[in-house]
Formats: C-alpha cells, sequence, structure tokens
C-alpha cells in the first residue's frame, strides 16, 4: 500500500502522546467557574438524556441514582416510540435495569413533561438547550455531532463509546476535546474498565513494572453477537438503517468498534499508547443474511506498538462458538493471564484481585462525575483516549477490511467520510442495497479504506 500525504488537519500520534501527556497518567483536578459549580440538596444539577435506547435507558438510571441533587428534565431521540419506552421505564416504580441489582424508584428525580420530549434528527438540539449535564447514547456516528453541540453550549458530557465510526470522526472528537479542556467541562466516556476496582487495581501494578516491560497483549471479544431488526413494512431506507443500526458502518463502525474497542482500550491504558500500524483478517463466514447489513462476523488483527511489542486481537459474532471477553499481558518477568490476575515468571501469585464485592463500574463513573460536577471540580479528560482508542479500533477495521499493513497516521488522516450528507428520513443513507436487497461488503485486496 502507498504512504499517503496527510490532509492539512493532520493528526500524528507520537505528537498527540508527547502533547496529552497520556504516558504520565496525570489527573486533572483544577476548579471550575463558580458558575459551574453545583451543590448538592441546593441547586439541581439539570440533566438531559441524548439517544433513548438499552444503553441510554441504563445511562440515565445511572446518573439519577447518584447522591448528588440530579434531576432530569429533557429527552430526545430518532423515534418517539423508543423515547416513550424509555420514559415508561424509568417511570416505574418497580423499575429493574439490567445493571440493578434491586428496583429503582426514581419518579421524583424525573421533571420531564410532554413539552420536554423531543423527536428527530435535530432533537439533541432542544435537549442541550435545557440542562447543565447532557448524556450522549445515541448510535455512535452521531456522536462526534452531539459532543460538539454539547460543549459548544458549555455542558458537562458523559458519552458512551465508541465516539466515531470514521477518521474525519475521530478528528472532530480530538478538536471538541482541546474546547472542552480550555471550559474545563467534564467529559466521562463510557469505557467502564477505567471505574473498575478489578481493572484499576491491576492495571495499576502493570504499568509500575511488576511483570517488566510489556511484550505481548491478548485481547478478545468473541461472543453469540447481538440482536438483529428485520426491515418492517414502510420503512424507507434511513429509517430501516437506523433501526438496525448495529449492522451499517456509518452508524456503528462493526463490532470490532462498537464492543471490541473495551478490549483495545484496556491494552492501551497498560501500555500508555497507542499502535503505529496493524495488519489483519476478518470476514462474513455465518452472519451473511439480508439484514446483516455490511459488517463481518469476525476480525483478527496484530497491532504493533512503537517500542516494537505486539498486540493481539480477537472479536467474533458467532453462534455456538467459544466465547471469551478479555485481556491477558505477557511481560518480560512475569504474566497477567486475565484481569485481577498477575503472575511471576515463575508462578509466584503478585495480585489475586476477588471482585465479588466491588461496586457497579457503571454506577461508579456516573458516581465520580457528578461528584466532580457537585463541587466544582475539573477531574475528568476522557474525550481524548475515548478517541484514541476508537480510533484504534478504526485501524483495525482497516487492516481486515483491506487486507493490507496499514499505518495509523494514515488512517487517522484519511479524509473518507462515512456520514450521510442529509439527515431526513426520506434521505439516502450512504450505503444502499443492490436490487436482491443486499449491501456492499468490504472484500479483502480490494477495499478502499484510506
Amino acid at each position: 500500500m502507498k504512504k499517503k500525504k496527510a490532509i492539512k488537519t493532520g493528526i500524528n500520534r507520537r505528537l498527540f502522546m508527547k502533547s496529552t501527556g497520556l504516558a504520565a497518567g496525570g489527573l486533572l483536578m483544577q476548579p471550575l467557574p463558580l458558575a459551574g459549580a453545583y451543590i448538592a440538596g441546593d441547586d439541581a444539577i439539570k440533566v438531559g438524556l441524548i439517544g433513548c435506547g438499552g444503553r441510554g435507558t441504563g445511562a440515565v438510571v445511572q446518573a439519577l441514582s447518584t447522591r448528588q441533587n440530579v434531576r432530569l428534565v429533557a429527552m430526545a431521540d430518532a423515534f418517539k416510540d423508543q423515547l416513550d419506552t424509555c420514559f415508561e421505564k424509568i417511570t416505574n416504580p418497580a423499575f429493574e435495569d439490567w445493571s440493578s441489582e434491586e428496583p429503582i424508584d426514581l419518579r421524583d428525580r424525573i421533571d420531564v413533561t410532554e413539552e420536554t420530549k423531543f423527536v428527530g434528527f435535530d432533537a439533541y438540539k432542544n435537549v442541550i438547550d435545557l440542562c447543565d449535564v447532557v448524556i450522549l447514547t445515541t448510535p455512535p456516528g452521531f456522536r462526534p455531532i452531539h459532543f460538539e453541540a454539547a460543549i459548544k453550549a458549555d455542558k458537562h458530557v458523559f458519552m458512551e463509546k465508541p465516539v466515531a465510526t470514521d477518521a474525519p470522526g475521530i478528528r472532530k472528537v480530538l478538536e471538541v476535546a482541546k474546547l472542552a479542556k480550555q471550559k474545563k467541562l467534564n467529559v466521562v466516556v463510557g469505557l467502564q474498565r477505567h471505574y473498575q476496582t478489578i481493572y484499576r487495581k491491576w492495571v495499576e501494578l502493570l504499568q509500575a513494572g511488576v511483570i517488566g516491560d510489556i511484550v505481548t497483549s491478548h485481547v478478545y471479544w468473541n461472543s453469540d453477537g447481538v440482536w438483529v431488526r428485520p426491515r418492517q413494512e414502510g420503512q424507507t431506507e434511513m429509517e430501516y438503517q437506523m433501526r438496525n443500526w448495529y449492522y451499517f458502518n456509518w452508524l456503528c463502525g462493526d463490532h470490532i468498534t462498537e464492543q471490541h474497542i473495551h478490549n483495545l482500550d484496556v491494552s492501551n491504558w497498560v501500555k500508555q499508547a497507542y499502535p503505529v500500524r496493524a495488519q489483519g483478517m476478518g470476514g462474513r463466514q455465518v452472519r451473511n443474511g439480508m439484514d446483516h447489513g455490511q459488517i463481518f462476523d469476525h476480525h483478527f488483527v496484530e497491532f504493533e506498538y512503537a517500542d516494537g511489542s505486539r498486540m493481539f486481537s480477537q472479536c467474533r459474532h458467532i453462534k455456538g462458538c467459544a466465547s471469551r471477553v478479555s485481556e491477558a499481558f505477557q511481560g518480560t518477568n512475569g504474566y497477567a493471564p486475565k484481569p485481577g490476575v498477575i503472575k511471576t515468571r515463575s508462578g509466584y501469585t503478585i495480585l489475586k484481585h476477588n471482585d465479588k464485592n466491588d461496586p457497579n463500574p457503571y454506577q461508579v463513573e456516573h458516581d465520580e462525575l457528578f461528584e466532580a460536577i457537585a463541587r466544582g471540580a475539573y477531574k475528568f479528560a476522557d474525550a481524548e483516549n475515548g478517541a484514541m482508542s476508537t480510533m484504534t479500533s478504526l485501524l483495525g477495521r482497516a487492516a481486515t477490511y483491506s487486507g493490507q499493513v496499514v499505518e495509523w497516521d494514515e488512517a487517522i488522516n484519511s479524509n473518507i467520510s462515512l456520514m450521510p450528507e442529509k439527515f431526513a428520513w426520506d434521505a439516502k443513507p450512504p450505503v444502499m442495497p443492490d436490487e436482491n436487497g443486499r449491501y456492499p461488503i468490504p472484500v479483502p485486496g480490494k477495499t478502499r479504506v484510506i
């Protein structure tokens, strides 16, 4: 593959590492302006939810379950039925979210009215106008647009991973992340392992060098896969793809991005670095039906870091196969076979953490975010790492789709956008089916990815 010249907005991985101080692992604790401070029990922190699907429902429940005086004041979704379902769930006094241990009654924290429920592609703008903190949980293709609008409006943000589905989106998030820092706005990204006790202890020791230099990492998201939403009579192509969003790259990014980002991010976290290049393979072996859009059902990628170490990545969505969602590391003086376990080369156990009584990391990320906002502290700047770990997944996708060795710098500076030119129910999405209802599938050796 010929190396292409970076465009003017080019971003270099090494310069990014140096300028952000990622390797130092510093934590921002600067005070917010007084106008940004909230006092628990006094001024309520007004929350707006943008994206009312399953993850949005869970995220808003966690936000409303914090100790602070948090009030949900507005909601938005592209689909009215999805917004209504979310509202019915969270206002049910016996609501049980998948991440909660017992029924939760949140009714006294919900101030949403019919007038503050907004539907459509532009609904996010109305929510942002009404709140102090924005929860962004739409399909990831919309994340750069919504994140930019929230930060420009001076709002704190919780946003789910991944944070984009193409390189232009990554560059936009990195640009807006700088603005968020300038404004001292807290941003938490839903890479919840960063808020999980077992991972925090594990990564701290690995970064301290207890097994020497990390030589290889092995990361996995191998599972049966997720839901499929078949086409319904009367749907426009845009509505069908929005409903079945997981299977279209402009919305999802493929499962190497939408799910496997968690594991890729752990390797980057331990290494305190991002890969410089990748090569790999993948395809559609069993998940190749009419409603499976354009994504692969398996990827295998070898990522290389600047120090020559390797990350070996597997993600697979095939029923009946071995399941594994985990990470492991090998060092010059020992190994870490799974989260919470570290051993020396001779087999002596350095760490064996029992996470049975650890707090729910999905709740912790909201607890810590809203505690910081309530006391006027600037503590969280997750957007940059969220963007760079998302970019790691896009680098892997580029390698499997193309069958080529792909360099980080050429991948992040790609000008190929996956997003539509227009957002409307009668608009054409960026990928359309052929006369047989099939979508174009990436073909290694032929597909252009840069």
